[in-house]
């Protein structure tokens, strides 16, 4: 719990780096390369080949593709389109899509979970009510593509880490992991990428330097050793704590004229959602005791 706790104030403070420092200003593609290579680099000095098989080489890979290369992909795109406090409440859905994903892994379907998506959608649109248009939804689905890499990657990390010794040191195998983001973010730049659009000042530099070494670096080792010492309830709830630390860094530094009172029903709406799902499961689980 330790772990999620401390990566979840390391990443509140990256929504608003990325929105304010780097979006519309630096090349997302070049944004996503940067990040996933200073963070393969922080690892590779510890990288043990022999201590995995070939296939659970390729599966941590394939984990850091998807939750890392793709998820960055879609993630930053989103902020072209949408503000921060709109992209951190979007995130609202990792949760639900982390449930879903266990129910197709367990051959279990529960139309409760698509209620409350149901729920979270209206929120999502309580926030712009007033000035919904394309850009604004297809953000949103943008969000939704970043929210599913990254709940797939974390239960599938589980179902990888359940299959491996207790007492093997990840910090000597997670270098994989941002070798496999790498097989996604560098085609990605060299085919999208726009190298007219670099990071021209220091402190833009500087902040990719930070989300690169720390937030991706150390943040993703941390969040994923976390999420195989937690159940899927806690892991679950911690994945949408990010959500008010992050609107609150931005709210607080960055963002204080925002329409906090639309915000907030919204964000309350969509909480509200999170809090159904919530007791459906209490419930379940008082039935079946």
């Amino acid at each position: 719990m330790g772990y999620l706790v401390g990566v979840t104030a390391l990443w509140a403070f990256s929504f608003s780096l990325i929105g304010v420092y780097l979006s519309g200003q630096v090349d997302s593609y070049f944004a996503v390369l940067m990040r996933v290579t200073l963070a393969m680099l922080v690892f590779l000095p510890f990288l043990r080949p022999s201590l995995l098989r070939g296939k659970q080489r390729l599966a941590l890979m394939a984990l850091g593709a998807i939750q890392l290369g793709v998820m960055y992909t879609f993630f930053y795109q989103s902020f072209l389109l949408l503000s921060v406090p709109e992209v951190l409440l979007f995130t609202i859905f990792t949760p639900v899509y982390i449930a879903l994903l266990d129910d197709l892994m367990f051959g279990r379907f529960t139309p409760m979970y698509l209620i409350t998506a149901l729920l979270a959608v209206i929120g999502a649109a309580v926030i712009r009510y007033d000035g919904i248009d394309s850009g604004f939804w297809m953000g949103f689905l943008v969000v939704q593509g970043a929210n599913l890499c990254f709940a797939l990657g974390q239960v599938g990390y589980r179902r990888l880490a359940a299959d491996l010794p207790p007492t093997l040191a990840w910090h000597n195998v997670f270098g994989w992991f941002f070798i496999g983001a790498m097989l996604v973010a560098l085609p990605a730049y060299l085919l999208f990428g726009n190298s007219s659009a670099l990071p021209t000042t220091s402190l833009q530099w500087g902040v990719l330097a930070w989300l690169g070494l720390m937030a991706s670096g150390v943040g993703y080792f941390a969040w994923n050793q976390g999420a195989t010492k937690v159940d899927a309830g806690t892991l679950a709830i911690m994945n949408n704590a990010l959500i008010p630390a992050g609107l609150l860094i931005n709210l607080l530094i960055w963002n204080r004229d925002a329409d906090v009172p639309r915000l907030l029903i919204g964000a309350l709406i969509m909480g509200a959602s999170l809090w159904l799902n919530n007791w459906w499961l209490a419930r379940r689980r008082r039935a079946l005791a």
